[in-house]
């Protein structure tokens, strides 16, 4: 058996030996807790016939733990000094595939078919780097992937936004559009001891299950989440107020804003954050046509 690369002595040695200094740019926090690391896998509930993606794998901690479990693990690395270091901790995996690229550019439809051929179960499973939590999560998203979910650990606050019901401060742009794609839930909180170095916040793991289909259809995506982040611009304000200001000549269409509100049921002088979204989906559909 390897030791797991996962504990403080041998991620020390690791970074010792090739002489590593941590990047506070690219938001590297490497797990030492091993435990940890298994509870992740296991939330993605995958088996041998399972592959996995992920993404910053930094020395390899995470990529280990899925490897042993996979049938083929590929991981997006975008720090150039980390690729030698991999390289060497990943060697008793040959079920491993290092891509020094920035996910946010890569085409992951492309690597999928490439790498992943023959596999029907695939996951997201990655430790994020928070500064690009957002963008990557819903890049892999609106990619339409054929994943079966995304199982992520990120800052505590952004799962707690992603995983948000209407009616809370937490809920918000954020929450409708992962909710739109993915059942959302959050499986487990993270103490910063357990990173190196230690971040300044706890974290999260959140799953991420894909729907088979969007929650409510509508006509255009790119429309309703257009809505539905103009909807809290300003949290206070109502959102006949936030929509005329965010919508293009919103202020000339209070009336159509007006129209489309009722024609909903929806109350005028609601806020966004007490919207389901179901009700924004009807919204964005009635709204549409005044708009294009």
């Amino acid at each position: 058996m390897h030791k797991d690369i996962a504990t403080p002595v041998r991620t020390k040695m690791i970074l010792e030996k090739y002489g590593f200094s941590f990047k506070k740019s690219l938001g590297q926090n490497f797990l030492i807790d091993t435990n940890i690391l298994r509870n992740i896998v296991e939330n993605a509930g995958l088996t041998s016939d399972s592959a996995a993606i992920e993404v910053g794998p930094g020395i390899g901690a995470l990529t280990e733990q899925l490897a042993k479990v996979c049938k083929k693990v590929v991981a997006f690395e975008i720090d150039q000094r980390l690729l030698p270091i991999l390289e060497d901790t990943l060697a008793p995996y040959p079920n491993t595939k290092v891509i020094h690229q920035d996910v946010l550019k890569a085409n992951v439809k492309e690597v999928i078919e490439d790498e992943f051929s023959g596999i029907e179960d695939i996951m997201v499973v990655a430790n994020l780097p928070y500064y690009v939590t957002t963008p990557i999560i819903m890049k892999l998203l609106e990619d339409r992937l054929p994943i079966r979910g995304i199982v992520v650990m990120l800052q505590k606050e952004v799962a707690d936004r992603i995983a948000a019901k209407p009616g809370t401060k937490e809920y918000g742009s954020l929450s409708i559009a992962i909710q739109y794609y993915t059942e959302a839930e959050t499986v487990m909180v993270v103490p910063k001891t357990v990173f190196m170095p230690q971040p300044n916040v706890d974290s999260a793991v959140i799953r991420l299950t894909r729907r088979k289909e969007p929650l409510y259809p509508v006509i255009s995506e790119e429309f309703f989440f257009t809505v539905t982040r103009g909807s809290f611009v300003q949290r206070r304000k109502t959102i006949i107020n936030n929509l005329m200001s965010s919508l293009p000549n919103g202020k000339e269409k209070k009336d159509m804003i007006l129209t489309a509100l009722t024609q909903t049921g929806i109350d005028s002088k609601r806020r966004g954050e007490s919207l389901s979204i179901e009700e924004f989906a009807k919204l964005s559909d009635t709204l549409y046509p005044f708009f294009h």
